[in-house]
């Protein structure tokens, strides 16, 4: 398959082949430098309530030296091409995803993603599709289990850990960003390795349930949805 049927399949089954041969060419070792300076955060606000379908990415760039200012931001929309199916949600949203990371001015070290990676019935959420498509280290962030389940406790305090497993095997991490709060579930992307992939989240966590760049990703895709929600209730009926 080419790049172009990653990103916009014909159908249904030729989403699922794509699926397979990405997950099959993501790499789940290291790669990436040991303290990446510019990280990027990206999430996606689907329609605005009443209006029609449409997808909104956002990409932040932060750097570690300023690490809650971000150097540049980015928003694509458009009306989405592939259906709602679960599992496939990528194929809405990485057209969009690949032009806001595109319009920032610096190619980041490491992206986090709201979205699962390798902890997918396929082994291809969205982190996994968009770092295997541009070639760079990825993350995904979730903030609920797509397959599988957390083996064993998970304690209160933030910082604490349980596996994610699914037919047998560990597909990612749990991880209490903050005490009481409901967990995240971390997995690898691309290029970056489970454990590495928990301790760069941890280290962008500055006291919210979400790290810094998807946090920011995600409240600006909220407002841009807004403000569109605003607009539209202005326009005579």
């Amino acid at each position: 398959m080419t790049p172009e049927e990653w990103i916009r399949p014909a159908g249904l089954e030729a989403a699922r082949a794509a699926q397979r041969e990405i997950a099959a060419r993501a790499e789940v070792q290291d790669r990436l430098p040991p303290a990446p300076a510019l990280v990027a955060g990206v999430d996606c606000a689907g329609a605005a309530r009443g209006g029609p379908d449409r997808v909104r990415a956002m990409a932040v760039l932060l750097g570690i030296a300023a690490p809650s200012q971000p150097r540049a931001t980015s928003l694509a929309e458009g009306v989405p091409r592939f259906p709602y199916i679960p599992g496939f949600l990528g194929f809405r949203e990485i057209p969009f995803v690949l032009e806001a990371v595109a319009k920032l001015p610096e190619r980041p070290e490491l992206i986090l993603v709201d979205g699962h990676g390798t902890s997918h019935p396929r082994g291809c959420g969205i982190a996994t599709h968009l770092g295997v498509v541009l070639d760079l280290p990825t993350v995904g962030v979730a903030k609920s289990i797509l397959v599988g389940r957390v083996a064993g406790e998970l304690g209160m305090e933030a910082g604490s850990t349980a596996p994610l497993v699914w037919k047998g095997r560990r597909i990612g991490t749990a991880l209490r960003s903050r005490r009481g709060v409901q967990p995240l579930f971390i997995s690898t992307g691309h290029r970056v390795s489970l454990e590495t992939a928990v301790a760069r989240v941890t280290e962008w966590l500055a006291g919210y349930r979400l790290p810094e760049p998807t946090r920011l990703a995600d409240k600006l895709a909220g407002q841009a949805r807004r403000a569109i929600e605003r607009q539209a209730s202005l326009l005579p009926e």
